[in-house]
């Protein structure tokens, strides 16, 4: 993603959130808060923000405890939690159990089970190859600690805070990710200046189509008359809520 944005208008900033990549050792237990003063510690005063899937979420925590600070918001394949009691708790002890089995079976054997689900059912080979190596970059007991602290089942839902996001909001899905879609109308329909962007591909669009997101950020860029170079921030995501830690920008 990094090398498909123009040099002379970007100083990206990757960061791979707590309990990913070479924040594997972060300390416990994860929260969104952690997460969202670990992002805003490396990112500069102000600053673009994008986030995929859980990094999604976490950027959705991360503009509304600084909003000053954010210039602008992106939110790739994203949601702003689950708003049902029963079934954030139903998804809660599904994040539980899969923190539980990652720590018991063999990390390869639950990659494969992972990458089997019906979400990435139509993800090219190549995509396919590319989030299990992103996977393989984390450490089992790691991805656990994160299931269990910043799961979707343990994220207290957003949708009525996003009125308070005074920048502007773009979320983006992929042409194959149906349910994202409609996350994503959802939440440019409760924030005060959004816009739903739908390009080819499934759920894994930073690994499937980056230059699709590219173009968003860029033209967004193009728009902001006089814009200057601007320094962007992302942090590391969790791809579906479980694997993708690339340090690449707009995950």
């Amino acid at each position: 993603m990094i090398e498909r944005l123009d040099p002379e208008r970007y100083l990206p900033l990757a960061l791979d959130l707590p309990g990913h990549g070479e924040a594997v050792d972060a300390e416990r237990p994860i929260t969104f808060e952690g997460c969202a003063e670990a992002v805003l510690a490396e990112a500069p005063e102000r600053f673009a923000l994008c986030g995929y899937s859980m990094g999604g979420r976490v950027a959705l925590h991360v503009a509304l405890a600084a909003p000053e600070r954010v210039s602008r918001l992106v939110l790739v394949a994203s949601t702003a939690g689950i708003e049902d009691d029963a079934e954030r708790a139903e998804r809660r002890l599904a994040d539980d159990a899969l923190a539980d089995e990652l720590e018991r079976v063999p990390f390869e054997e639950f990659v494969e089970r992972w990458r089997t689900q019906p979400l990435f059912a139509e993800d090219p080979p190549e995509v396919d190859e590319l989030a299990r190596e992103d996977q393989r970059r984390n450490r089992p007991d790691a991805l656990a600690a994160v299931l269990r602290g910043i799961g979707t089942g343990a994220m207290e839902p957003l949708w009525g805070r996003l009125g308070e996001l005074g920048m502007t909001v773009t979320v983006v899905a992929g042409d194959r990710d149906a349910k994202f879609q409609a996350l994503g109308r959802r939440m440019v329909g409760l924030v005060p200046d959004g816009e739903s962007v739908v390009v080819p591909g499934g759920h894994g669009l930073p690994l499937e189509n980056p230059g699709a997101v590219a173009d968003v950020l860029s033209q967004l860029s193009v728009r902001r008359a006089g814009a200057g170079r601007e320094r962007c921030s992302v942090p590391g995501t969790f791809d579906a809520e479980l694997a993708d830690s690339r340090k690449a920008f707009g995950q």
